[in-house]
């Protein structure tokens, strides 16, 4: 969590016809946050608000995204990444992250 986006990684983002966000990814803050790993200026429960004004679509977890996760080659052991690289394989959806090991993995990792 410590990377920031660049310029033209945010901007294709704000161009995209769809931003989504994995709960998985808010699982995971809320915990750095309840941990003190993380810190930030807003209440958690304020995210959400935050997501629907800038037109970000939450991603359940569902039946298909654990199939995959079950079918997933141990390249990362992080269960938060995993079920997030599982989430994108099966629904087909590119996946922003600075962490090269997702390249191990069938997904269109993005960071430029």
């Amino acid at each position: 969590m410590g990377c920031s986006l660049s310029a033209p990684l945010l901007n294709r983002i704000e161009l995209a016809d769809r931003v989504y966000l994995s709960v998985v990814s808010l699982w995971e803050i809320a915990i750095k946050l309840q941990i003190g790993k993380l810190s930030w200026g807003y209440e958690f429960s304020e995210l959400y608000g935050l997501l629907e004004q800038v037109d970000i679509h939450l991603i359940s977890v569902d039946s298909s995204d654990v199939n995959e996760y079950m079918d997933l080659p141990l390249h990362h052991r992080d269960p938060f990444d995993r079920m997030i690289i599982a989430q994108s394989i099966a629904r087909s959806l590119p996946l922003v992250s600075a962490d090269s090991i997702f390249d191990r993995y069938p997904i269109s990792r993005i960071w430029d």
